[in-house]
């Protein structure tokens, strides 16, 4: 059990554990808090060391992307609790919410599903180089800087509503930058744009479709950039995303699609390897969590690199 006590009714949680492992004749189940002065990484690497059959993590998509990094090179599948803000992780996998004793029962007689796990390669502002996990989405730009300078009590207390005075500083600033981007072996290109999001999901929160193609143990990571010439730009993004499940999820959109020119707001790419570099260097964000301002990132995909226990 990887868990913040903040987030989950111990109690509750104890008892469900200890029924589960009456019922089914399993030994003792190993606890793990987390706390204020650790992200979960410490708590993973101590539920690890015990050599456990399935980690049960207690949080949200932050926890539980520190805990995959961990946990994925060992081979233990993860079973999970989703308590945090967004839970794109499992809403993409359509894992039930809000349901402590399912996600119990799921840790102990449930199916691993083998899925995708980006790997990350930042290059820091000060040259120094950083490898890390993510699950659900990678991004430079407005989720960037969401990540970075939103208030966490008031993320805490507003959920996604917190995420709305970064946004209209982003939108209203427009602030572009360039990068150099090279995909899989193909040569190296340039281009403008104000956000780039590389996913191993597609959904965010509300069902907004933002990545169409993104499948989560394809294989492939899937890209999306911003590139909006002023207020009319952005109504142009609105409007992709609001009807991307039109367009890719019924059988009368993906004909209409057809025949309607590409959009130069919203760009799409896919691969296996995406390399970007920064004249300047840009603020980045994994899973919800900010990284810092890097000169340039290698992301990559280990194809079905995790198991998650799934009901």
């Amino acid at each position: 059990m990887v868990f913040n006590p903040a987030k989950v009714n111990t109690q509750r949680l104890r008892d469900q554990v200890a029924a589960r492992e009456k019922s089914l004749g399993w030994g003792p189940s190993t606890w793990h808090e987390t706390s204020a002065a650790d992200d979960g990484r410490g708590a993973a690497q101590d539920a690890a060391a015990h050599h456990p059959d399935v980690v049960l993590v207690a949080g949200g998509d932050g926890t539980l992307r520190v805990a995959a990094e961990e946990l994925a090179p060992a081979g233990i599948p993860i079973a999970l609790i989703p308590v945090g803000t967004g839970n794109l992780f499992a809403r993409n996998l359509h894992l039930p919410l809000n349901n402590l004793p399912l996600a119990v029962r799921t840790a102990f007689e449930g199916t691993d599903r083998r899925v995708d796990i980006g790997e990350a390669t930042l290059t820091l502002e000060d040259g120094g180089v950083q490898i890390h996990a993510f699950l659900v989405m990678a991004g430079v730009g407005l989720d960037a800087n969401m990540a970075a300078n939103t208030n966490a009590r008031v993320k805490k207390r507003l959920g996604w509503v917190a995420y709305s005075d970064p946004i209209a500083r982003s939108v209203f600033g427009n602030h572009q930058f360039t990068l150099r981007y090279g995909l899989d072996d193909q040569p190296e290109q340039e281009m403008k744009a104000h956000t780039v999001i590389v996913g191993n999901c597609g959904t965010l929160t509300a069902g907004l479709l933002l990545l169409p193609d993104a499948v989560i143990d394809d294989g492939i990571l899937n890209a999306v950039a911003f590139r909006p010439k002023g207020g009319a730009g952005w109504t142009k993004i609105g409007y992709g995303l609001a009807l991307n499940r039109f367009f890719h999820r019924t059988r009368f959109g993906r004909v209409l699609d057809l025949f309607l020119p590409t959009s130069r707001t919203l760009r799409y790419t896919s691969g296996r390897r995406l390399t970007v570099r920064f004249d300047v260097p840009e603020q980045i964000q994994l899973d919800g969590d900010p990284f810092g301002k890097v000169s340039g990132a290698v992301l990559e995909v280990r194809h079905r690199g995790l198991a998650i226990r799934t009901p």
